[in-house]
């Protein structure tokens, strides 16, 4: 995983040296209101929640220590890709913050759609699940007023994933992984109903 996660990370990061936008992707000059703050709070519980420790057992330090990291550079990498260049690249074509929310995420969905390729028709849900998990990911750079902890979640988050999912042969379905599942619905639930309140109250 090192390998191709790690070349891509560093073609992301040279186009961003290339571009000169270093500032601007890792500093977020728009706030959100405080009770932001929640939807990181959330996905860092549920993603410590959804790991598997029983499975980690069986494995050395140095194996969990490798997975670990690469799931970062897929977290570093991607928000550096989509929140950090994605973001910066919409609002400097002067598009309203509630469009970068929207667009950013889907061409961030749409991208998981090649996916396809290998799982055929599942990759569908999975483009739409990863669409949202875009927005609470751009929600948390805003918060955070930084493109550095939505990176480190999301490298977290997948994770958590990995370790309920594949990295035992013929592991049985960890039940604690729908603790994934219920980060998206606490933190949709929660934006839904908090939508009006995301902006700071002086904005339009």
């Amino acid at each position: 995983m090192w390998l191709p996660l790690g070349t891509a990370l560093v073609f992301t990061y040279a186009v961003i040296g290339v571009l000169g936008w270093w500032r601007p992707v890792f500093h977020d000059g728009k706030p959100v209101r405080r009770w932001v703050w929640a939807v990181p709070v959330i996905f860092l519980v549920c993603s410590l929640l959804a790991i598997d420790y029983g499975a980690l057992g069986d494995k050395t330090i140095g194996y969990i220590i490798a997975l670990f990291l690469a799931c970062q550079l897929v977290g570093w990498g991607e928000e550096g890709m989509f929140r950090g260049i994605g973001v910066t690249a919409l609002r400097e074509h002067g598009l309203t913050e509630g469009k970068v929310a929207l667009w950013s995420s889907v061409v961030f969905g749409a991208v998981h759609l090649t996916n396809a390729v290998g799982h055929g028709a599942t990759a569908d849900p999975q483009a739409l699940a990863v669409s949202f998990a875009g927005y609470f990911f751009y929600l948390t750079r805003r918060v955070s007023g930084s493109n550095v902890l939505n990176s480190i979640l999301h490298g977290l988050f997948d994770f958590s994933l990995l370790t309920g999912t594949v990295i035992l042969v013929d592991q049985e379905p960890y039940i604690g992984s729908a603790a994934a599942i219920l980060a998206y619905l606490i933190v949709g639930v929660l934006v839904l109903v908090r939508r009006h309140r995301i902006e700071p109250a002086t904005a339009a």
